[in-house]
Formats: C-alpha cells, structure tokens, sequence
C-alpha cells in the first residue's frame, strides 16, 4: 500500500508539473487533467496515511470527530472528481462539436469557473447527509467495517433509526454520481453521433483519440463508485470497490494519460532530451 500511494502521489504530481512547464500542454484539456489529478493525490491522502498507519502500526483506533472529517473530505472530493470527469466531457464535447469557435468559449476564466464548480458541489451534496449522520446515536459496536469512515458503515454501527439517514444519503449519491454519470454519458452520446458523420476513417480516428483516456478513466470510476455509493451495502465485496475507485484508478490514470496520450508522450520526450541536452554541458 505506500509503494501504490508513492506511485500514484509521484505519477499525478508528475502530470501537474509537466502540464505547468510544458507550453503544448497548456490547453483546457489538460489543465482539466491536472485539476482531476490534483483532486485525486487528496482523496488517496485522506485515506491511505490512515490506512498504513492500521495495517504497519496496528494504529486501529480513529476518534469521533476524526472519523467524520475523513468522512466529509472523501465524499467531497469524490463528488468533486464526478462532476469534474463531466466538466470534462463537456470540453471534449465541444472541442468536437464545435472546433472553430472551441478557442473563444474555451477562455481562461471559464475554464476556471468550470474547475471551481464541482469543488463547490462537491462541499454542498454532502452536507446535508453528513448532519444527519453525525446526528445518529453511537452507543453499540464502535467497529467500522472498512477501511475508511464512510456513510453506509457508520450508519450500521447507530444505535437510533437510521431509515431517514440512509434515504438522505442514497438521495445524495444520486446527485453525486448518477447525476454526473448521466451527464456525461449524454455528452458522449451526442460526440459518437459526430464522430459516426465524419467521412474520413482518419479523422473519426483522430476525434476519437482525444476523448478515448478520459472514457476509460471514467468508465472504470463510475463502474465502482456507483456499485458501491447509488446501493450501499457494506459487504467485503463493496470494500473491493471502493478500494479499486479510491485508490487502484487515482493509481493508473497517470498511466492510462501518459500510456494513450501522444501530447503528454512528445512532451515528456522533449523534456528528457531538454535534460541530456543541459546535462551535456
């Protein structure tokens, strides 16, 4: 587990640093990227510290208010990245749709208006949920069957009524990921049906490319994280899949950008021979 956190913190600070020195990568696309990256160094950071610390330093112990702070940083953060991977869809959406005019809608100041937005949503939707959880009484078993404070085991463990909290909290994983799932499978409809109109094979292949990294990344975070949050069930089977959202695909989406991307490819290279090249002298 700290050689996947080493991994995954150094891989998506890698993609932050070479989107900021790199002018080719300074685009809406990428700096969207590095936004999801950013977002996801926190969301392992509030869990796997932790995590080592129960596992290396048998550190099983997490205090009231400690629980619930992790547990209101992680829903955030996780609702942010799903209306960031649709802010996102929105960019490639109309980068497709809408080449010409791409680069006036596209400016700076949208882009940052499009990257706070779900950092907003993403404090607002829980809040409601984390209230009404931390309103619950904890007299019984003070055991969390997870690796992290999360609502679904720490409503098992409340001695009072949890029907109204669990309601609330399967309302706000709807706004939380079905939500933003339905969004941007709906952009993604809207550019296979552009995509499908162009005559060239090329230029089908070339649309196509541009939107291929970020499907997979939010094919394989939307797959679990909706299993697990839109029917919470607390088995061993949703621990799986939390730990595959939470830290498996913050863990290969450095991989998946860089492995499939051609720009981050040829900026990474020019970068390597910009370092023999100062290194010669």
């Amino acid at each position: 587990m700290l050689l996947v956190y080493i991994t995954c913190v150094s891989g998506n600070l890698s993609i932050i640093c070479l989107v900021r020195v790199e002018p080719s990568l300074h685009t809406p696309m990428y700096f969207f990227i590095s936004t999801l990256a950013a977002t996801e160094m926190m969301c392992v950071s509030c869990i796997i510290p932790n995590l080592l610390a129960n596992l290396i330093a048998a550190k099983d112990r997490i205090s009231f208010i400690g629980c619930f702070t992790q547990l209101f940083a992680i829903s955030s953060l996780g609702t942010a990245e799903c209306y960031l991977l649709a802010v996102m869809a929105f960019d490639r959406n109309l980068a497709i749709s809408s080449p010409l005019q791409y680069s006036s809608i596209m400016t700076q100041t949208l882009c940052i208006q499009l990257a706070v937005l779900p950092v907003i949503v993403g404090i607002v939707t829980p809040v409601i949920s984390f209230i009404f959880t931390a309103k619950l009484e904890f007299c019984g078993p003070n055991k969390v069957n997870h690796f992290f404070c999360d609502f679904a085991p720490l409503q098992s463990l409340a001695c009072s009524d949890t029907f109204i909290a669990k309601v609330i909290s399967n309302c706000g994983a709807l706004v939380a990921v079905a939500l933003p799932f339905i969004t941007t499978v709906g952009f993604y409809i809207h550019i296979i049906v552009i995509i499908s109109k162009l005559n060239s094979i090329e230029s089908k292949q070339k649309a196509f490319s541009t939107c291929s990294s970020h499907l997979t990344v939010a094919g394989l975070f939307y797959i679990t994280a909706s299993t697990v949050y839109v029917v919470p069930k607390g088995s061993d089977y949703d621990r799986f899949l939390s730990l595959i959202y939470t830290v498996i695909t913050p863990l290969l989406n450095p991989f998946i950008y860089t492995l499939r991307n051609k720009d981050v490819k040829r900026a990474l290279i020019k970068s390597r021979r910009l370092k023999l090249f100062r290194g010669s002298f």
